[in-house]
């Protein structure tokens, strides 16, 4: 659910895979586990979803319209030093212990939701599902410079968003 950001079409994903499963059930050789298969086959279903969806399409048009206005809400645009508001601040907890509380994943999965349609897959992808920049740039039809921009907006705003909605309210709690 996470990876696509929306409940009905992950359950129709899922669907898609148990049935593809069932079709291909002759061909499962038994060399891994059938979790691990089912999940090989979700990954596939998940990429092709991504690749008719195509929402990556004009990543290079996203990036050069919003620019100006990312670039603006953190930096200075005269010097590219951070903005007094919008400067990390220090995190009073170890994020190691943070990662893995129930409560803050929950925390991350919401600023995952907030994040642009174009930036969140290519985050998930890099931070959660750990894929080689090569492969995202491949099943997103990217090039290596919009990853690289892509991914630098993606962690300013999921720091700005973990700031807000964890590391602070903890300090007020």
């Amino acid at each position: 659910m996470l990876k696509i950001g929306s409940t009905a079409v992950a359950e129709d994903l899922v669907q898609e895979t148990f049935l593809s499963a069932i079709r291909g059930r002759d061909t499962f050789k038994g060399g891994s586990t059938e979790k691990t298969w089912l999940v090989s086959i979700l990954k596939n279903k998940i990429i092709d979803h991504y690749r008719k969806k195509d929402v990556l399409k004009n990543a290079t048009q996203y990036l050069a319209e919003t620019e100006r206005e990312f670039t603006g809400s953190f930096f200075d645009l005269n010097h590219g030093h951070w903005l007094g508001h919008a400067a990390p601040a220090a995190w009073s907890e170890s994020a190691d212990g943070a990662i893995n509380n129930a409560e803050f994943n929950g925390v991350v999965e919401n600023c995952v939701k907030k994040m642009p349609g174009k930036l969140a897959p290519v985050f998930i992808a890099k931070f959660l599902e750990e894929e080689d920049a090569e492969e995202i740039c491949k099943v997103h039809n990217i090039s290596s410079s919009n990853y690289w921009v892509m991914l630098h907006r993606a962690r300013v705003l999921m720091r700005s968003c973990l700031e807000k909605n964890w590391f602070m309210s903890k300090k007020a709690s």
